[in-house]
């Protein structure tokens, strides 16, 4: 007789009504589940579909939606696309990458592996990637290259170690600190342009006081939904204008008309220039990947029963998906930088559930929204798309750097990357403080001292070669003039 741990999900299900509380029931569930790397994983057999799942569904779906607009948009305003474009690149990404893509890789071949969201600190980036010369496909294809080579090689630890406490709390926090200021910046703008000044006043006003309550009450993954849908309400009976204009349909599922010298991008195929263009930013976003997906997998490990070891995210794995998904959605003409899906992890683990059971209805609402069109209009209305952004990224990861600087040391390695970071971007001051640290030089030299010279000099150092290279050749560094 075989022990029960051997047995299969199947044979150990138990009905809810079986237990006195709905928590236990879940806790058992998750302590059944056997997923195993890319395998074929099926619902009602591997794995169940309940209606917890909804909850990061939901909540993954309007972080989509928010999340891939401010990013193409983004692009879009450095390349003076139109608005008409950037709902057209969301709807392809929600229906391809958002959509097809997770039921693939998340619920079916690996459930480990998180969903590929939005890499939400690389928004403040785009407008320095594209004066740097950027293209959207040469920099997709590079993270994917570079994040491929981290999983292949479990690189993500590495990173971790190589990149010090000091340094990514001082990255966060001028990325969470410049953001949230550029986010109230362009709201206020909005609100004085439509001659409704006092809405910014009070839908921010409104979300402090929210956000507060939530963080107290420890329900913070509920922040974008409701701190978006109160900022729509709010701007709305003040009289701000909005209207449905995203009709049902289909967009564009040519890669040769995304990628076209006069249609989509209009930018054509990238050249040689464009990949040394983007080598730094794509270096840097493979780079911060680490930190996210741990903390990611951290709030499974909190919220999890202890027995629920094979259920817990794979950060390689996770690597690995993000990895194909961007290369796959790059190339098929969508804008979005991927990493792990934390509107739709924190959720998840919160409501203990698994990922596969909510992928499935994640992908079903992305491709729904992608279809309709209606609901992409009211995400990407500007009082919600802000108010998203601010309480799902930028002061999210203000709070996580603060947090992460709670020494002195580490408070120094913090302060010189933010002053390197303002001297000229992020991508320099990542580099050279984490050089720095990594000697000695600055933050805790206790850490220094039990690294290799690999991990203290030889790693560090061509990082910030490549990226002191890459910026001059494009001429990021003050007083460099570039040559593409």
């Amino acid at each position: 007789m075989k022990k029960d741990k051997d047995n299969s999900y199947q044979e150990q299900r138990k009905k809810s009504s079986e237990f006195e509380k709905r928590e236990d029931y879940l806790e058992h569930e998750l302590s059944i589940m056997k997923f195993r790397r890319w395998r074929i994983h099926l619902p009602f057999r591997d794995f169940n579909i309940e209606i917890e799942d909804w909850v990061p569904a939901l909540a993954a779906t309007i972080g989509k939606v928010v999340m891939v607009t401010a990013m193409v948009a983004a692009f879009a305003t450095q390349f003076g696309l139109s608005p008409e474009f950037v709902a057209e690149n969301v709807r392809y990404e929600l229906l391809i990458a958002g959509g097809i893509f997770v039921i693939i890789f998340s619920a079916i071949l690996n459930p480990r592996a998180n969903l590929a969201g939005t890499h939400g600190p690389m928004i403040p980036l785009i407008p320095v990637i594209a004066a740097a010369g950027g293209h959207p496909l040469a920099l997709g294809i590079l993270i994917g290259v570079f994040g491929l080579t981290l999983s292949i090689t479990k690189g993500g630890s590495k990173l971790m170690t190589l990149t010090g406490v000091g340094v990514r709390g001082g990255l966060l926090i001028y990325l969470g600190a410049v953001g949230l200021i550029g986010q109230i910046t362009k709201l206020e703008t909005w609100a004085s342009n439509a001659k409704t000044s006092t809405i910014s006043f009070v839908v921010i006003g409104v979300t402090i006081l929210i956000y507060a309550y939530l963080a107290r009450i420890k329900k913070r993954w509920l922040a974008i939904p409701l701190c978006s849908a109160l900022a729509g309400i709010i701007a709305f009976s003040m009289g701000a204008d909005f209207e449905f204009s995203t009709k049902p349909g289909l967009p564009h599922m040519n890669p040769l008309w995304w990628w076209g010298e006069h249609t989509g991008w209009q930018l054509g195929w990238p050249d040689f220039s464009h990949y040394i263009a983007v080598i730094p930013f794509a270096i840097l976003a493979v780079a911060m990947w680490s930190p996210d997906y741990l903390g990611h997998r951290v709030f499974q490990e909190l919220n999890y029963p202890k027995k629920a070891k094979d259920v817990l995210m794979d950060v390689d794995d996770t690597m690995t998906v993000a990895s194909i998904r961007q290369i796959v959605g790059s190339f098929l003409g969508g804008g979005n930088i991927a990493s792990s899906w934390g509107t739709y992890m924190i959720p998840a683990a919160i409501a203990k559930r698994p990922i596969p059971g909510g992928a499935i209805l994640t992908a079903l609402l992305c491709v729904l929204a992608a279809i309709f069109g209606y609901p992409m209009d009211l995400a990407m209305w500007e009082p919600v798309l802000r108010v998203a952004l601010i309480v799902g990224v930028f002061l999210p990861l203000l709070e996580a750097g603060m947090q992460m600087v709670q020494k002195h040391n580490d408070s120094l390695s913090a302060g010189t990357c933010i002053f390197a970071c303002a001297f000229v971007n992020p991508v320099f001051g990542w580099a050279l403080t984490m050089l720095l640290d990594n000697l000695g030089l600055i933050g805790d030299k206790e850490r220094a001292k039990e690294l290799s010279l690999k991990e203290k000099l030889i790693i560090p150092g061509i990082m910030f070669i490549i990226c002191i290279v890459s910026l001059a050749l494009v001429g990021q560094l003050p007083g460099i003039p570039g040559m593409f």
